[in-house]
């Protein structure tokens, strides 16, 4: 730490991301990333002509992909806000709508930049704990009066509320904004952008980078009333106008035009879901029901860090957490069927 660090950040604790190595070839399950490539329109409109005009500003009003996402979803192109990654997206909100000294609350296990962007915006957050089983208690958060934030479905358990305990939760806390984090949405078909029409305090995040096979272009983004879009934008203006590059935007607008491609890919990776399950529970493990494009599994004989490590060494990346609650459990990616082949075929030799 340098001494001109503000006293206001001596004790961040950044975000952690999931290990990006490059020291030999690892079968990667532990990002969360798709196994399959961008659609193949998606790959065809970044051209040279495209590259040729990066001397160019990219679009600060993202018309075109603002645009692609609105037909996709009913919406007005006003209703659509787009962030550098669904990251920047929920940055932007917290920002916007917790401010320094504002209110938050969220799962005490999902997605950890939910307290890191709470502790670098100055909100009083509340970790409110999750059952026994994981699940998320909807009574926790009915007229709770605090602004929420809720990853459906949540990672890294992977269980998923239904559309209607999710309205539950909005209905009862109508001073408040509610966020809903649909990352992993596509794999579960419980989106809650049908309720958008009813509340004005809903706002529900979406990503490009796992159902849309996006992860490296970064590209996020949030449908909500036109007044809460408005407010997003006159923060990003403020900050960053020029927040998505003009290769992301070409590339993710046409990605709104191909939803068969991801359609089959979503298909593919939900029935490898499925098979994981039933290997791992043949294996001894004990697994939540996930709904999105990773299990969450726990050995009771096996310690996870141990298993976590053994694989690594044996050139497989899964993900660990030392939070408490979690720590014997590993969160494993849905890769291809040869990546999972090479992943069962370690982790047996292990066993």
């Amino acid at each position: 730490m340098s001494r001109f660090l503000a006293p206001a950040y001596h004790n961040l604790v950044p975000y952690t991301p999931g290990e990006q190595l490059n020291d030999r070839k690892y079968i990667k399950l532990n990002t969360n990333e798709s196994p399959f490539p961008p659609a193949p329109g998606v790959c065809r409109v970044i051209d040279e002509g495209r590259m040729r005009s990066l001397n160019l500003y990219s679009d600060p009003a993202l018309t075109a992909l603002t645009g692609s996402l609105a037909e996709s979803f009913g919406v007005s192109p006003k209703q659509v806000f787009c962030g550098n990654g669904s990251d920047d997206v929920l940055a932007f909100a917290i920002m916007a709508f917790c401010g320094k000294g504002g209110t938050l609350a969220c799962p005490d296990i999902s997605y950890s930049f939910y307290p890191v962007y709470a502790d670098l915006f100055g909100v009083k957050l509340t970790q409110i704990p999750l059952a026994e089983d994981f699940t998320i208690r909807v009574s926790d958060y009915v007229g709770i009066g605090k602004n929420i934030v809720i990853a459906n479905p949540n990672a890294p358990t992977g269980l998923s509320l239904s559309v209607k305990e999710v309205e539950t939760i909005v209905a009862s806390n109508p001073e408040h904004l509610v966020i809903i984090d649909e990352a992993y949405v596509d794999f579960s078909n419980d989106t809650c952008v049908s309720l958008l029409s009813r509340y004005d305090n809903l706002m529900v995040v979406q990503t490009f980078s796992k159902s849309r096979s996006l992860a490296g272009l970064r590209v996020g983004f949030a449908l909500a009333s036109e007044a809460i879009v408005e407010d997003l934008n006159k923060i990003k203006f403020s900050f960053n106008p020029y927040n998505i590059n003009t290769l992301s935007i070409t590339a993710a607008s046409q990605a709104m035009r191909e939803q068969a491609y991801y359609d089959e890919c979503v298909a593919q990776i939900v029935a490898q879901r499925e098979k994981t399950k039933k290997r791992l529970a043949d294996l001894g493990f004990v697994l939540t029901d996930s709904k999105t494009n990773f299990v969450f599994a726990s050995h009771p004989e096996k310690k996870a860090e141990m298993l976590y490590k053994a694989l690594k060494e044996r050139g497989v990346l899964v993900r660990h957490f030392n939070a408490p609650r979690i720590k014997d459990y590993l969160r494993i990616t849905i890769g291809s069927e040869e990546q999972m082949e090479g992943f069962f075929a370690e982790l047996t030799r292990i066993l």
